[in-house]
């Protein structure tokens, strides 16, 4: 467990404010990637402290930057940056472990107070969401510009990939689109349209009885 940098307290999963003596704590990014500050201020705005972002430059085989708030130390990161971060980080994971899913998301679980924010980039309020199949973390998401996360819920993602949850989600979604495939199959089966040329395509010596049929009654 993470402990408070001020007063060595432990702080609860997904937060850096110590309960005990009010200090916020730096999101652990130097054990995972060292970074550098590539610009104090950028043209972004945190969602929460309305202060404008830092630019870090986490170097994942060259140039890679997100936003950052050095007060809340949220993280903003443009479309797909995550999923980068995590396949840079989180390597070599072949199976899921059921068990230890259930374990991250019953210890970093929070119940908190609904609240949307605002889009850093374009101050549009984001939707809910939720990141990838039994992750156990919503994040706030702009479609067009990208993702915000809390303070430890970047590590949070990270547990739940090295124990098997982004396989689990990949399964996942590849069942659903089955389920959908198979839908729209059985809708063009029952569809008439179709069931008219797959029997003009299966029976056409039977089409062809039919119009010799209607030909003699009409000449």
């Amino acid at each position: 467990m993470a402990r408070c940098k001020s007063c060595s307290a432990p702080l609860l999963a997904n937060t850096n404010l110590c309960r005990y003596c009010g200090v916020r704590n730096d999101v652990d990014l130097h054990g995972k990637h060292q970074f550098s500050i590539h610009s104090q201020q950028s043209d972004r705005m945190c969602p929460e402290c309305h202060e404008p972002l830092q630019t870090i430059d986490l170097n994942l085989n060259g140039p890679f930057l997100i936003e950052r708030c050095e007060q809340c130390f949220g993280l903003f990161f443009d479309p797909g940056e995550i999923e980068m971060l995590l396949e840079s980080s989180v390597s070599n994971v072949f199976a899921i472990n059921q068990q230890l899913l259930r374990n991250i998301n019953k210890d970093r679980y929070q119940r908190k107070q609904i609240k949307y924010i605002k889009c850093p980039v374009c101050g549009v309020l984001m939707n809910r969401v939720n990141f990838g199949h039994r992750s156990g973390v919503v994040i706030d998401q702009c479609k067009k510009h990208g993702v915000w996360l809390e303070s430890g819920e970047i590590t949070h993602l990270m547990e739940w990939k090295k124990a098997g949850g982004q396989i689990l989600h990949s399964r996942n979604s590849e069942k659903k689109a089955q389920v959908r495939r198979k839908a729209v199959d059985t809708g063009r089966e029952r569809d008439p349209v179709h069931v008219l040329n797959s029997s003009v395509e299966s029976e056409p010596d039977l089409i062809q009885a039919v119009s010799d049929l209607v030909f003699k009654l009409f000449k």
